[in-house]
């Protein structure tokens, strides 16, 4: 089309030149001849010469004009008709194209598809309107179903693509399509059918993976190379066998992926697969693999192609290290399986399926059979057992036999060393057919492991020490009785027993003889129980059951083992006593369940051992709460820290004087307070107590030890502090490292700071414990013994450490006056104190009479009500040294 349009323009654009020539080269020169004869306007002067010559100018213009027309008409139709061959060719050819093919123009309107397109989609030239654009086109497809999912602008984006657009028709065909954009704004698209293609593509794809995975499959080591000598392919047991991937080995040469001495001969063996005349090549060679050296054999096979030229070079090789001594090792192996055989502690017999007969017997074996092995080989059962016994051993091996599986069972046999019990195994062996062919069994001896295994059994439910029944068997035997009496109207009780001292015993004589203790208690408690239900449910507490009408027969089983635990026991040769504290539950009044009755008698065990050692306590349900409550204290306590709750008390510590008046004060006892929002003061022997148990102590204790100090670096008499520490404080962090920080951030001088201990830190660690005093009295601080007489290891302690000072129990104070041996106490612990060179102060001092006494008796200090009440230390800022407190009494009072 563009071509046309050229030609016609030029034809045109000559004629057009060629009038506007003429014109121009007579019209002019007649007007100015015209021009210069007459006027314009003025005819009948002009000359008819003239007139003649320009009318023959007009016709002779003319008529080249008709020539000029007619050659132009003649060009156009010269150029229409090449136009319409060429238009005819150019269909003719796009026609009879094997892809179709749609052309629009820059209005996108189609301006020409071939054959093939409207045969791929069944279409007709009916089918394509004049001015159809390609939306159009492709509705038209969509509407006879053969355009696929996609939306225009999808269909357009994707042919547009490099790879162009794939649409399944639904006779299964696949047509290519793609999309071409031309510089005048139109566009062709070609449709391709690619199905035969794709089908192919598939069958090459499934042939490729098919084969890759049988050649993943071969146990041999497969791989290839091209001519350049790099792999182009390598199965698994390749990788596994040089320990590298596929991807990796790909791409890159022997002498990439290998050490110098292999890569030269795989290079080697290489070469000579390709010098070799009939293009194969088998060798071994020795090659470096993780360090050790591995023996390869290999066969090479040069691949050519239609041209008979190398075109790839396949590689088979296997590892034959192991091979290679194989056949060196079978004897070695041979014997060695005998002798292991021989030797395992498993009686081994292979016996013939068709006839019975053995073929094998190890060693072990020569203990059933009560002859040698060498002795068995041909024999039967019949010819070795009794008639009894064979036929019981027929009997089994046909079953197994008939079975075609592993029969495995126990039973006892009859040996040298008496009847032992046997584990036998019978496996049968198929042959090639799927016939029985032998028979192996085994025979192991486990009377010692079916022994063990009953002793492992009462241990899980038996205290290791006493072999009393544990708290798991104790529970079990709970809901047991329970199952008995439901609905029956019956009773019983659940004791628990806490056995008093053995803690002082473990201190005083060592572990094994309270182990020895622990045994002695189980028995006597056993024999009192008369065969009702005894346990050992934790280290000193034991669990009974008893039957009958309740509580009397709790009670009285109660009294009865409290008796006989009371009295003395002799072990090792030393005289020890003990005593227990019984705690009592009733079924059904206190509980259904074994978990609610032993809970209930541990919840009375503890109020028994609230109110005195060696009591009898009945569970009452109010128990209940005051555990609660217990517990709700807990919680309440450790709030306290936390809220500033706790406060301190300071009570004054004089010297010994006959009276009040000379008694001088010369420091004071810090003491915890608690102030409980709701229930408000609380007593210190309701909530240290619990402190000490939960482990509060040792937060409360180093809060109390600070507060101390620093209330004490503040007053201007250099008197003295002393301040508690508990056992948990030396079990739990650095004591030291705490007492010296709290010294240094307060100021107060370590001289003015006493630390009262009771003999529990030496008690629970005696070493560490000493250690821990050694390095406290290291610091400068002065160390005391609280509560002494009170312990049993009292004077072991002061012989190991030396205390500054001691303080007499008030259990020993309050009876001075009334009786002669609590005076003759008070007065030894005196003289003891003194010849070890500490000071003795007694705590409790609530009359003259007592402090008389003790000033007489040379007691260095005193401490109780008579000097002074515990209270907050303003109450004593007079005795502190505060001046202004003293002017602001005397004012007040």
């Amino acid at each position: 089309m563009a071509e046309k349009n050229w030609h016609v323009g030029g034809t045109l654009l000559i004629a057009v030149q060629a009038v506007v020539c003429l014109a121009g080269a007579v019209t002019p020169a007649r007007a100015f001849a015209l021009s210069d004869s007459s006027a314009p306007g003025d005819l009948t002067k002009l000359d008819p010469n003239v007139i003649w010559e320009a009318l023959i100018a007009v016709i002779v213009v003319c008529s080249f004009l008709a020539a000029i027309a007619l050659w132009i008409h003649s060009s156009l139709r010269q150029t229409r008709r090449l136009q319409l061959r060429r238009n005819a060719f150019i269909s003719s050819a796009m026609n009879n194209l094997n892809q179709g093919v749609v052309m629009t123009d820059a209005q996108s309107r189609v301006i020409f598809c071939n054959d093939r397109y409207l045969e791929i989609y069944g279409l007709t030239r009916t089918d394509i309107r004049a001015s159809m654009n390609g939306r159009e086109l492709l509705e038209l497809r969509r509407r006879r179903g053969v355009l696929g999912g996609a939306s225009d602008d999808e269909f357009y984006e994707k042919a547009a693509s490099p790879n162009g657009l794939i649409t399944e028709l639904p006779d299964g065909r696949a047509i290519l399509v793609k999309f071409f954009v031309l510089p005048n704004g139109g566009s062709v698209a070609t449709h391709l059918d690619v199905s035969e293609q794709r089908k192919l593509s598939r069958q090459l794809a499934s042939t490729k993976q098919f084969l890759e995975s049988v050649l993943d499959h071969v146990p041999a080591c497969v791989a290839a190379k091209n001519m350049d000598g790099c792999y182009i392919f390598a199965n698994s047991a390749y990788e596994r066998f040089w320990g590298l991937s596929r991807d990796f080995a790909v791409g890159r040469n022997a002498r990439e992926l290998f050490a110098p001495n292999s890569a030269s001969s795989i290079e080697a063996a290489d070469q000579a697969a390709l010098n070799s005349p009939d293009g194969q090549y088998r060798n071994e060679f020795e090659v470096d693999r993780a360090g050790a050296r591995r023996m390869v054999a290999s066969i090479r096979i040069v691949v050519r192609n239609e041209s008979n030229k190398p075109e790839f070079l396949l590689i088979v090789f296997e590892d034959i290290t192991d091979r290679r001594s194989l056949s060196q090792e079978l004897e070695s192996t041979k014997k060695f399986l005998e002798l292991v055989v021989d030797n395992i502690p498993v009686a081994l017999i292979v016996e013939q399926v068709k006839d019975g007969r053995y073929l094998l017997a190890n060693r072990s074996a020569e203990t059933i059979l009560n002859r040698r092995r060498e002795e068995t080989t041909g024999l039967t059962a019949s010819d070795i057992f009794n008639a009894k016994e064979a036929k019981l051993i027929i009997a089994r091996d046909e079953a197994a036999i008939k079975k075609r599986g592993m029969i495995t069972e126990e039973h006892p046999i009859s040996t040298k060393d008496g009847l032992r019990l046997f584990l036998t195994r019978r496996a049968t062996v198929l042959n090639d057919a799927g016939e029985p062919q032998y028979l192996i069994k085994t025979h192991e001896d486990v009377t010692d492991r079916r022994q063990t295994e009953s002793r492992m059994a009462h241990m899980a439910y038996h205290d290791g020490l006493t072999d009393l029944p544990n708290r798991a068997a104790f529970l079990q035997a709970l809901t047991q009785m329970i199952e008995a009496c439901e609905g029956t109207g019956e009773e019983f009780a659940v004791l628990c027993v806490d056995l008093d001292g053995l803690k002082e015993v473990n201190d005083v004589f060592g572990h094994a003889l309270g182990d020895k203790l622990l045994i002695e208690v189980a028995h006597r408690l056993q024999d009192s129980a008369r065969g009702g239900v005894v346990a050992r449910l934790s280290g000193d507490e034991f669990g009974l059951i008893i039957d009958g009408k309740q509580p009397e027969a709790g009670l009285a089983l109660a009294r009865q083992i409290g008796e006989a635990v009371a009295r003395e026991f002799q072990i090792d040769g030393r005289p020890v006593r003990a005593g227990i504290t019984t705690g009592m539950s009733v079924f059904p009044h206190n509980g259904t369940d074994g978990a609610s009755l032993l809970a209930n008698a541990g919840a009375a065990l503890f109020r028994a051992k609230q109110k005195s050692r060696g009591t009898i306590s009945l569970y009452q349900p109010e128990m209940d709460q005051q555990i609660r409550d217990r517990r709700v204290l807990h919680q309440d306590l450790s709030m306290a820290v936390k809220n500033g709750e706790l406060s301190l008390a300071f009570q004054p510590q004089g010297a010994a004087g006959h009276s009040v008046a000379e008694s001088e004060i010369i420091g004071f006892e810090a003491l915890a307070r608690w102030q409980h929002p709701v229930r408000g003061q609380v007593s210190p022997a309701e909530f240290i107590p619990i402190a000490e148990e939960s482990g509060l102590i040792v937060e409360m204790g180093e809060w109390i030890l600070r507060e101390a100090c620093r209330e004490a670096a503040s007053w201007p008499k250099p008197l003295q502090v002393a301040v508690n520490l508990s056992p948990a404080q030396f079990m739990h962090g650095d004591v030291v490292g705490l007492v010296h920080s709290i010294l240094i951030e307060t100021g107060l001088a370590p001289g003015r700071l006493e630390l009262e201990i009771t003999e529990g830190v030496l008690i629970e660690d005696f070493d560490r414990g000493l250690a821990l005093l050694r390095r406290l009295k290291a610091l400068g601080v002065r160390i005391s013994m609280d509560d002494f007489g009170s312990g049993y290891s009292s004077l072991s302690y002061l012989q190991a450490f030396p205390f500054d000072k001691i303080k007499i129990d008030r259990a020993f104070i309050i009876n001075l006056g009334r009786n002669p041996q609590s005076a003759a106490i008070v007065r030894a612990v005196i003289d003891l104190g003194h010849g070890l060179d500490m000071s003795i102060i007694a705590e409790g001092v609530e009359t003259v009479d007592q402090l008389a006494f003790l000033a007489k008796e040379g007691c260095d200090g005193v401490q109780g009500y008579l000097l002074g009440k515990p209270l907050p230390i303003g109450k004593y800022a007079g005795l502190v040294g505060r001046a202004e407190a003293m002017e602001l009494a005397l004012k007040t009072g």
